[in-house]
């Protein structure tokens, strides 16, 4: 772990080096006086390619701005493919590196990131890095805190549990909720374990699947049966509905969940709604900004 760790810094390093180069002209010219204190606010996203599901990180930008009155907000997407995706249409977004370093050129000297993401992932990791290796340049940030995402600590996913079973559709019995979670072959997959843990001590009729990871649909469709399931609300486990909920979630081709489902004799009901525009549980990532923020004092 340490190795892995040691080299997701220097990598981080590098990048922010080169992406620091970028923005050397804006120093250009200084003196040697301290720069005077400047706090920023830096939300990094996974990113979305849909531009229905940007509403929502819109959103958690604005929720954000409206916590730190007068504290400028950027926005990074983590998510390379997405980022080079939408730069085909014209959509240009920064990567962490890249808006850390504008932050940089612009004269912040203390910046809270605050991802977006739902577990203690790969890209979480990375984000942890690139906030490492800013503070650790001289020409960089003088601090960087870094905001946990939606499901880290123990208390974050009994909290997030609750806020999501609130914000679930009413249902009738015979009626179960599905979430899909991205899924990852990091060890941090075993939050969607303990979220699930958690759910069902408030509804037993609610389950976790990912996209990408264990469990699968395949491993909870049995468990739907043995409930006496007959309908099935399919919902997002991630800050958007994006690409994987409207097409590997609720999309008409033969793999998707709500064709697999259907196919198994379920009634699939599709809900397009990220975690990010739910309420209850966007309130939860701001929440994680303002101790990110209050670390910057300490």
């Amino acid at each position: 772990m340490r190795s892995f760790a040691a080299s997701a810094f220097w990598r981080a390093l590098l990048t922010a080096l080169l992406a620091l180069c970028v923005a050397l002209p804006a120093f250009a010219g200084e003196d040697k006086k301290p720069a005077p204190a400047r706090r920023g606010i830096l939300l990094v996203a996974f990113g979305t390619s849909v531009p229905e599901a940007v509403t929502a990180i819109d959103s958690l930008k604005s929720q954000a701005e409206a916590a730190f009155p007068g504290v400028p907000v950027r926005l990074a997407y983590s998510s390379k493919i997405i980022r080079d995706k939408i730069a085909g249409g014209g959509v240009v977004k920064r990567s962490p590196a890249q808006a850390l370093a504008d932050m940089a050129a612009e004269g912040f000297t203390h910046v809270a990131v605050q991802s977006l993401h739902s577990i203690p992932g790969r890209e979480y990791g990375d984000i942890k890095a690139t906030a490492e290796a800013f503070q650790a340049m001289p020409k960089g940030i003088a601090h960087v805190s870094v905001g946990r995402p939606l499901l880290f600590l123990p208390e974050d996913i009994k909290t997030a549990a609750e806020a999501i079973h609130k914000s679930l559709p009413a249902r009738k019995k015979g009626e179960a909720v599905l979430l899909m979670g991205h899924g990852t072959e990091h060890p941090a997959n075993a939050a969607y374990a303990a979220l699930q843990l958690e759910l069902w001590k408030l509804d037993r009729d609610v389950f976790i699947a990912t996209v990408e990871s264990t469990p699968t649909l395949d491993d909870v469709i049995p468990a739907l049966k043995r409930a006496g399931v007959r309908s099935v609300h399919l919902a997002p486990l991630m800050s958007v509905a994006g690409d994987h909920a409207r097409n590997d979630m609720a999309g008409d081709e033969e793999d998707s969940w709500a064709s697999k489902l259907k196919a198994k004799g379920f009634s699939p009901k599709a809900d397009l709604t990220g975690l990010g525009s739910r309420p209850a549980v966007a309130r939860l990532w701001i929440e994680h900004l303002k101790d990110a923020v209050k670390e910057l004092d300490q």
